[in-house]
């Protein structure tokens, strides 16, 4: 007891001394966890399910098991052993009390205040009370937002269907955990609103009713748009997908994920309804309906050539794909869990109203999917132990195809963790909603073997490493024969009283075609980040960080980003700003740049060529329940005098935009 109380102290005491916690919970999952991929991506659609965590933080000390498996950066160990924690010593009073849990680290002390809170846990799960009292006890929000750029595409002048503004409204209604609805209407920049083609205003709209849980048996309800994803994700996995850092973070847990789709993304969804049945004790079923329309672009004979998921309806030839292809789904998860083990099963059919074809003629095509009708079974299973986790998937298409996906992780010591994953998809194998952990991005055409750690070898260094290969026996776009990859990666983070040091270096080999498709080349990818985190204050902290970028295939292309960001935050106000000048050979040496968003905005965008990026970000509450936010960012190039290609050229050396939004809550 004398011990745990000094161990307390001592806590406390560093809790006291630091203040490095970041102004956001988006930039604290940027810290830890993004990873450096090398072409732009869109987090959106992961993202979105962060929003909602920190939207309805959990209260740790009531809190069940389920509820913390939602949260995707703890481990299986992590779970438990908070579990243990709380039943042998109580509520928690501070979360300062998490550095106590010995597996617990960097990470998690640093994420979990964002989606979580200590507070008094209820006696009972009252029942849901009537609806006109949940809607004046409940929480409204209501949220617009615009993009308003300060240039012209070509495409704005004569193409576009549409203005050039970017702009969104959404809806959310939540009553604690056990009630959430919502609707959303998105638009993007060249997109018609009211006019040519979308006479019912916004392009895209998302709209979704979740309840949970409603009775002792129907644990969790949602109806709309929604997204789900169970065992390791080779039948179903459209819920959340994550880098390699945050797969080794979390030693490869995944979990079955029920959740409304609250995006504009119009993509990995599924619309009508899902519900989750208690059968008996430890025994769930999870089954789910959907019909949904896709863009699709078309053959001659009236068969799809390719489903489109990029959403863009700004051209009459992308508002002739919109919509023009439906599928319908059904399917269901049965799963037992008793104590440290799990069992599940599922089966998933999918039919599309209009056959896929794609050009098989072409190398890399000649195994995609085709047909009309898919069907999916799969087993997954786990067994978590205080020391070790094994968890793992195996599925086969309609034709007998298999994937599977197993990963193994052992806790050496409280402060080592080490992680080992295989993954075997048959280039034959179809799942149209299967998303994985992949090297090509695909559950198909890959076998692969990675292997990390996760460790604190001294008191203020904290170290992740993997070590990753993929070998692919098919062809793939730009190689035109079987090929593997190989991906390295360590990221050490030191801190010290008032300063953090992180670095990370990352070194990526696949390879490509040569000229003549003759043999392959290596293509190389070297990018190291170092950065220095300094709280000048307890509202005020400075990021000075330097990108370096070095790739080499047919001729060696080099980058580096030199960038400064500030934050200060009080209760009720925001000011960020971002400064970074960048100087690349080509795109294929083009660096990242994390930057503060705005609610619901997510992006991390990409730079090459010569220039300078400024962003300013200011946030007020400008009455009690409502909050503005202005977002100015400004790009200016010095190597160039048009910006962009085709429809989305720019004649001009500088972009710049301002972001509006307004938030309202009641």
């Amino acid at each position: 007891m004398l011990g745990l109380l000094l161990s307390a102290i001592k806590a406390v005491g560093q809790e006291e001394q630091t203040s490095l916690q970041p102004t956001s919970w988006q930039e604290a999952w940027h810290e830890l966890y993004a990873d450096d991929e090398t072409s732009e991506t869109d987090d959106e659609t992961d993202f979105e399910l962060l929003e909602q965590l920190a939207s309805q933080p959990l209260n740790l000390n009531s809190a069940t098991r389920d509820d913390l498996e939602q949260l995707p950066f703890l481990s299986a160990q992590q779970v438990m052993d908070f579990i243990a924690y709380r039943d042998r010593y109580g509520q928690l009073r501070s979360m300062g009390e998490l550095r106590l849990i010995r597996s617990f680290d960097y990470q998690q002390i640093r994420l979990l205040p964002y989606f979580t809170f200590i507070g008094t846990p209820p006696q009972t799960q009252p029942s849901l009370p009537r609806l006109d009292t949940m809607l004046h006890r409940g929480r409204h929000e209501l949220t617009a937002t615009a993009r308003v750029p300060f240039y012209i595409r070509k495409g704005d002048r004569n193409g576009y269907l549409g203005y050039r503004y970017r702009h969104e409204l959404r809806y959310d209604f939540s009553y604690g955990q056990r009630l959430r609805f919502g609707v959303i209407g998105a638009q993007d920049a060249g997109e018609p609103f009211f006019a040519n083609g979308n006479p019912w205003g916004y392009d895209a709209y998302s709209y979704y009713l979740q309840l949970k849980p409603l009775n002792s048996m129907l644990t969790h309800l949602v109806v709309g748009k929604y997204k789900l994803s169970v065992g390791q994700g080779l039948v179903m996995g459209s819920s959340f997908s994550v880098g390699k850092l945050a797969t080794l973070q979390s030693l490869g847990r995944r979990t079955t994920m029920l959740r409304p789709h609250a995006s504009r993304s119009e993509a990995d969804y599924l619309q009508g309804a899902a519900a989750t049945l208690r059968l008996w004790r430890g025994i769930d079923l999870t089954a789910y309906a959907s019909w949904r329309t896709f863009d699709a672009t078309l053959n001659a004979n009236g068969s799809a050539a390719t489903l489109v998921t990029a959403g863009y309806h700004r051209t009459p030839t992308e508002m002739d794909k919109k919509a023009n292809t439906h599928a319908t789904d059904a399917g269901a998860h049965l799963s037992y869990r008793h104590h440290a083990l799990h069992l599940g099963l599922t089966a998933a059919f999918t039919h599309l109203n209009r056959p896929l074809q794609p050009n098989t003629q072409t190398l890399y095509r000649r195994h995609y999917a085709t047909g009309t009708d898919f069907t999916n079974i799969s087993a997954d299973y786990a067994y978590m132990h205080h020391r070790f986790s094994l968890s793992g998937e195996t599925a086969t298409d309609g034709e007998g195809h298999l994937a599977t996906h197993h990963t193994l992780s052992y806790q050496a010591t409280d402060n080592w963790g080490l992680f080992l994953q295989q993954r075997f998809y048959s280039y034959r194998y179809h799942a149209l909603h299967a998303h994985s952990q992949s090297e090509g991005g695909h559950v198909q055409n890959e076998s692969g073997l990675m292997i990390g750690a996760d460790c604190s070898p001294f008191a203020r260094l904290h170290l992740q490493a993997y070590a990753d290969y993929a070998h692919f026996p098919w062809a793939r776009y730009l190689t035109s024969q079987s090929s593997e990859a190989i991906d390295l990666l360590v990221a050490p983070t030191y801190e010290l009283k008032r300063l953090t040091l992180k670095g990370r270096y990352r070194w990526h080999r696949r390879y490509r075609d040569n000229e003549t498709k003759t043999a392959l080349m290596p293509y190389t990818d070297q990018r190291l980040r170092l950065s220095a985190v300094v709280p000048v204050s307890s509202t005020l902290k400075l990021t000075t960080q330097a990108d370096l970028s070095h790739t080499a295939f047919r001729q060696v292309s080099r980058g580096i980003m030199l960038s400064q960001q500030m934050a200060w935050q009080t209760t009720h106000h925001l000011i960020a700003m971002t400064a970074a000048w960048f100087h690349t050979d080509d795109y294929e040496s083009r660096l990242f740049l994390y930057e503060r968003q705005m609610a619901h905005q997510f992006a991390f965008p990409s730079y090459y060529g010569h220039g300078i990026r400024l962003m300013v970000m200011a946030r007020a509450d400008l009455l009690q329940r409502l909050r503005l936010s202005l977002r100015m960012g400004h790009t200016r190039y010095f190597d160039r005098s048009t910006i962009g290609t085709a429809l989305q050229q720019v004649d001009g050396s500088s972009l710049t935009d301002l972001d509006l939004q307004l938030r309202y809550r009641l």
